[in-house]
């Protein structure tokens, strides 16, 4: 019986799980791509085929982990259409869960811009253009919170924010979240005025 290939797209998205999983845990420099093609179980001409080089790779992790954090984004914001508070509040718990859970090493964008500080690097484009996106979002926000100055409030938020992701392996269980809801209300409070 003849043994069935998997399919092309099968292939490429193991070596991405497979890769995203490695640069997660133990960085992007760390790995190499002899690791990624054995524990993926792929040969490395299957790897090249499908990213043309390790840069393409960690560009690809990057907007994999891109696209997850914004599908939970907008379902938070697609439930809480209308009222920009509960919104905030609803962002905020998430990430606090998030930067809770075990295992958690911080954001994925922040830890490869650490790692290439080079701004022409096509993983830090992608990181940096998260980022773009993130403080565009909380401008929005801010501006429907009623804040007189909405960059700043988006700003403030969006260093809270990172701040949290960060500092995520110091915070005891469970302290994320209240800390989070408290300083936003603080910094929302003080762009009121």
């Amino acid at each position: 019986m003849k043994k069935l290939e998997p399919n092309v797209q099968e292939v490429r998205e193991r070596i991405l799980e497979t890769a995203s999983n490695l640069f997660y845990q133990q960085g992007v420099r760390a790995v190499g791509v002899d690791l990624v093609v054995e524990k993926a179980g792929v040969a490395k001409t299957s790897l090249y085929r499908h990213f043309r080089t390790k840069d393409d790779l960690v560009a690809a992790f990057l907007e994999r982990e891109d696209k997850d954090f914004w599908g939970t984004w907008d379902k938070v914001s697609q439930v809480n259409v209308g009222d920009p508070k509960r919104e905030l509040e609803a962002h905020l718990n998430w990430i606090g869960e998030r930067v809770n859970r075990p295992g958690y090493r911080g954001c994925p964008q922040i830890n490869v811009a650490a790692e290439f500080p080079e701004a022409e690097h096509p993983a830090r484009k992608v990181a940096a253009a998260h980022k773009a996106e993130l403080r565009r979002r909380l401008h929005e926000l801010a501006e429907q919170l009623g804040s007189m100055r909405p960059a700043e409030l988006a700003g403030q938020l969006a260093l809270l924010i990172n701040g949290a992701f960060v500092s995520s392996q110091m915070f005891d269980a469970g302290e994320a979240k209240p800390l989070l809801q408290r300083a936003a209300s603080a910094l929302l409070q003080a762009s009121r005025n």
